[in-house]
This record gives structure tokens, C-alpha cells and sequence, in this order.
């Protein structure tokens, strides 16, 4: 079973009224303490997605943690004891206490010795900005309404929501054993995220509406952005090349089994798929959207490139 972890980093200052914050580099590593909750938890093989509270910043998984200890300045109400307040930056008195709502400029001071942590995820880091709201992240952590900085989050979801962002396979190796499982007996090896297939995506649903070029009329959760041409080979978003399409419409149209023939610009169906009276309605038919010349320049390549050697 993979285990999961959202993480909130906001900054260099990822600060709270009971603490100086913590230093992160988002991009290589995450500090925590044992005055965390959660703190012992995370273990190395674990997945981390780190966000802002706003959206997510990226994912990776965790491939070494460092451990240590130090002398740590904690905070807390002069009143009532608590470290639960708030600290304001342009109101005076400059703290405000969520427990006793007492307020103050000067928090009491107490030192503790606490064993530290340090993550090292740098080598599979994939980048999530545009990705995932913050809404969304929430939704799919053990508890949606947890207020925690590091909160167990369902790997599952997390996946499957990259995978449908993306289309396909998001670099991360799961596990340090090439057997690794996932529920449902599974191995994962990797999972890689199209950088920009968010927003080239919706920049399709804006262009096009709910519509798939092929069929019509369909709801967005079943729509994928479909390249023309082989992004995998380009890593490019070309503009005008790419049209929503369902996605068992996808799968066919990337294996070239159903085509735009580009001398009548009419829907082409390959005849292994025409015993199937759902794709052989299809064939013949003109497109259900308006196409720019861009978009029929890269459908006739695809044409030359999957029915060349037909």
C-alpha cells in the first residue's frame, strides 16, 4: 500500500503562532518536528504533495529523511497557556489568542528540545502548479476538513486525478522494491505528468464546448484533450493542434483505427472496427466541430502517418 501526505508549504516563512516556521525548498526538501502532528509517520517510499492552501505545488515521493535534534522556541498565550493564536500584521495588539481571545503584543517564550526532520524528494519531483486546486486536494485527504500541515492523504485519488488530467501515464517511483503493490494488485513503475495539460486542456473546453470532434454533444469528465500529433516525440502544445474527443475515441484515434481522411474531410473508420455498429455509424460522418486550417494540416499527417501503409 502506497502511503500519501499533503504538506503545506507557504514560503520561506511557513510560520505559526506557536513557532518560528520552518525553512522549505519545495522543490528538495521538507522540514518538520516531533511538535507536528503526524511526525513519526511519514516514512521514506512515501508519496508527499506539497501545496500553498491555494493549489498544488508539485508531487513527488520521499527517497531519504534526516533526522536530528534542537533546542526550538515555542510560544504561547501569557493568559491562558495556549499556542493556538494568531499573529497580526497590521493590528495592535499584534497576537490574538484563538482559545481565550485574549490579545497581546508579547507571546511567552519556552525553549524544548525536539527531534527534527528533513525529507529529500528532489530526484522524483514533478511539478503541479495549474494541476489540482486547493478544493481539490482537500477532497481527497483521510480527513477533508483537517486543519493540519501534514495531513495523510488517499494516494488513490491523488493518481487518478493526475492520470485524468494528463491523459496518460505522473516521473514518480513508487517504492524501493520493483515489486511494490498498489491496492488491487497492481505495480506501479512510474507515473509522469504532461507539463501544461491542465491549461491546454481547458484553453479546448473554452474553444470548443463540451464536445467531442468525433461524437458530439458529452460531458467534460469523459473529454480528453487529444494531440494531433505525437506530443510524446514534440513535448510541445502546438496551437490548433489538438481537439477534445472522448476518451474511447482517443484511445482509437491514437492508434490510428479512426481517422479524418483529408480529401473529404469525412470521419474514417478502420474496417476492423466497423463489425461495431457504435464506431460504424461514425464512418463517413463529418466532424462535429468547426476546424481551423491548422487543425487540417495536422489531421493530414496523422491520415499519412497511421494509414500510409494501409
Amino acid at each position: 500500500m502506497t502511503n500519501a501526505w499533503l504538506m503545506l508549504a507557504v514560503g520561506d516563512d511557513r510560520q505559526h503562532g506557536g513557532n518560528d516556521g520552518y525553512d522549505d525548498n519545495p522543490r528538495y526538501h521538507y522540514r518538520w518536528d516531533s511538535t507536528v502532528p503526524n511526525h513519526a509517520r511519514v516514512a521514506v517510499g512515501d508519496v508527499i504533495a506539497l501545496w500553498d492552501k491555494r493549489e498544488l505545488i508539485g508531487v513527488s515521493v520521499i527517497h531519504g529523511i534526516e533526522t536530528g535534534t534542537a533546542e526550538k522556541a515555542l510560544y504561547t498565550c501569557p493568559h491562558c497557556g495556549r499556542a493556538d493564536f494568531k499573529r497580526r500584521r497590521r493590528l495592535t495588539p499584534a497576537c490574538r489568542c484563538n482559545q481565550c481571545e485574549a490579545l497581546f503584543d508579547t507571546p511567552d517564550r519556552h525553549m524544548k528540545t525536539v527531534t527534527t526532520y528533513l525529507s529529500r524528494h528532489g530526484q522524483s519531483w514533478v511539478h503541479g502548479r495549474g494541476l489540482l486546486t486547493g478544493k481539490e486536494l482537500r477532497a481527497m485527504c483521510e480527513s477533508p476538513a483537517s486543519q493540519l500541515s501534514m495531513r495523510p492523504l488517499h494516494w488513490e485519488k491523488l493518481r487518478d486525478a493526475l492520470f485524468e488530467i494528463a491523459g496518460e501515464e505522473v516521473p514518480l517511483e513508487l517504492g524501493g522494491d520493483e515489486h511494490s503493490p498498489i491496492p488491487g494488485g497492481h505495480k506501479v513503475s512510474k507515473v509522469r505528468v504532461r507539463v501544461g495539460q491542465a491549461v491546454f486542456r481547458s484553453r479546448l473546453l473554452h474553444e470548443h464546448g463540451e464536445q467531442c470532434a468525433v461524437t458530439g454533444a458529452a460531458p467534460a469528465a469523459v473529454l480528453e484533450a487529444a494531440h494531433l500529433y505525437s506530443y510524446a516525440e514534440s513535448g510541445e502544445h502546438h496551437d490548433y493542434g489538438g481537439l477534445l474527443l472522448r476518451r474511447d475515441i482517443h484511445a482509437l484515434f491514437d492508434r490510428g483505427q479512426i481517422t479524418v481522411d483529408p480529401a473529404s474531410g469525412l470521419i474514417d473508420i478502420a474496417p476492423g472496427l466497423r463489425s461495431y455498429p457504435l464506431y460504424a455509424d461514425l464512418h463517413g460522418q463529418p466532424l462535429a466541430v468547426q476546424l481551423r486550417p491548422e487543425h487540417r494540416v495536422w489531421l493530414e499527417a496523422h491520415w499519412l502517418t497511421k494509414r500510409s501503409s494501409a
